[in-house]
């Protein structure tokens, strides 16, 4: 899909927005800024090794005497970024998040473009303007984790699709992005094959195109694989958490992150490699032992991945407690996790075709108003229930849209792909464990879709057919 014009007041209003965005994430990025913690200790050091000259890696004493060792547990994706970065302007505690706060301004300014591959004129400034006042993303500046750069390279690779349209080149630009994303986020090699939704018919060539990419993202992350083969105590893609994540998810009981021990099955462990071999086979024996039980959790690790939005406030409470008092602590996680639940609800709204009461065609009436029927009962259900089951919204989006029911909106190439990867991040989730830091890779996605909530017939098929 193509903006059938691309006008200089339109961009203007794309170097606004992310103007917009960027002050109040700088302001939090320099606010709020303190020693990383969590896996952010681990991303932060990991880049000062790199900045240094000394590769992924760190110093571990041996008979006395400091020795050399190799990482891969962690995608090298964000420390090699922010490697480059602190070679050039120091490793200071407020560098990493201030770069967040750019990348988070870009996101927006991408989420701009993309939308307007989807939405109307009005519709994707409704679309920036959400994302740039999303006060998640805002707060996240101050976070050093993966998820901005992940977000950042997963829009943008749907932005250069979108560009380059159903010309062979745009699948090698594609898949170029998304290798990179990958090697911040593995999972992110997921949206690769995807991009066969965003192609023309015929098929095999919207296949071919997805293949391509997924070939050029895989000749990307090539050079850090054969690294860690090199010089690792085995082969691995990009990180050695695959197994480990397996693992966690299967054996315990909560949907979430728990912590592994020796115990649990791998009591010996000659090396990061073997460690995540080791992981990967307890989870899937205790998958195979009791699958019934695995899919029971399935709900609990959706629910921690999409009912809430804590994660950025307890990371900064972590960093420094006495900031975040218990009162403020509250106040912060219910604040962003009310503005998370209403993007949902419009995101979820977006399958749904406003038709007027006046209309004549009674089955596009009965049927979109069915749809709005659904969506208003699994909020006021998400809301109502004390555990508020939100990831029911999320989880039925995609499925909905695809319903050939009379009235529906004409989502286009673009709408297909994005509910795409709000469905590839469910089931990622479904597969290993929950957490709500994991819905803020596709928050820009959600921006997108909200904003096209109930559109009217025009407007949808103004959407879809734009390019």
């Amino acid at each position: 899909m193509r903006p059938s014009k691309v006008d200089r007041g339109d961009l203007a209003f794309t170097l606004a927005v992310a103007l917009v965005a960027l002050l109040p994430r700088v302001f939090v990025a320099v606010a709020w800024a303190r020693e990383p913690v969590w896996d952010g200790h681990y991303y932060h050091f990991g880049a000062t090794r790199i900045a240094a000259g000394l590769g992924y890696s760190e110093d571990v004493m041996i008979h006395g005497q400091a020795v050399w060792k190799p990482w891969c547990h962690y995608p090298v994706g964000l420390s090699g970024f922010l490697g480059l970065v602190y070679k050039i302007f120091g490793s200071g505690i407020i560098v990493a998040p201030v770069v967040n706060a750019i990348l988070g301004a870009l996101t927006v300014a991408v989420v701009h473009r993309l939308a307007r591959y989807y939405l109307s004129e009005n519709r994707a400034r409704v679309a920036a303007g959400i994302a740039a006042l999303h006060p998640g993303l805002i707060v996240y500046s101050a976070v050093v984790m993966t998820e901005p750069l992940a977000a950042l390279l997963l829009t943008s690779a749907a932005l250069v699709a979108a560009l380059f349209g159903p010309r062979w080149l745009g699948a090698v630009a594609t898949g170029v992005v998304l290798g990179l994303a990958t090697l911040v986020r593995p999972t992110t090699l997921l949206a690769a094959p995807l991009l066969a939704l965003m192609g023309p018919r015929p098929w095999w060539k919207a296949l071919a195109r997805a293949g391509i990419a997924t070939a050029l993202a895989l000749l990307v992350v090539a050079p850090w694989t054969i690294r860690n083969c090199r010089v690792m105590d085995g082969c691995a893609l990009v990180s050695t958490n695959g197994g480990w994540n397996l693992a966690i998810g299967a054996l315990g009981d909560t949907g979430r992150f728990d912590t592994l021990r020796a115990s649990d099955g791998c009591p010996i462990v000659t090396g990061q490699v073997q460690q995540d071999r080791c992981w990967g086979e307890v989870g899937r024996a205790r998958i195979k032992a009791d699958p019934v039980r695995w899919l029971g959790l399935v709900p609990k690790k959706l629910g921690h991945t999409f009912d809430h939005e804590s994660f950025p406030i307890e990371y900064l409470r972590e960093a420094d407690p006495e900031r975040w008092p218990e009162a403020r602590r509250v106040a912060g996680r219910g604040l962003l996790t009310l503005f998370h639940r209403l993007l949902l609800v419009a995101a979820a709204l977006s399958v749904v075709s406003f038709v007027s009461p006046k209309s004549r065609e009674s089955a596009k009436q009965y049927a979109q108003w069915g749809l709005l029927l659904l969506v208003v009962g699994a909020t006021t259900y998400g809301f109502a229930d004390i555990r508020h089951p939100f990831f029911w919204l999320p989880t039925l989006m995609p499925l909905l849209a695809l319903l050939p029911l009379p009235g529906r909106p004409l989502h286009g190439p673009v709408g297909r792909y994005l509910f795409a990867l709000v469905a590839a991040t469910a089931l990622t989730h479904a597969v290993f464990f929950g957490d709500d830091r994991y819905h803020l890779v596709v928050t820009p996605v959600l921006c997108i879709l909200a904003a096209g909530a109930l559109r009217v017939g025009r407007e949808a098929a103004a959407g879809a057919n734009r390019g």
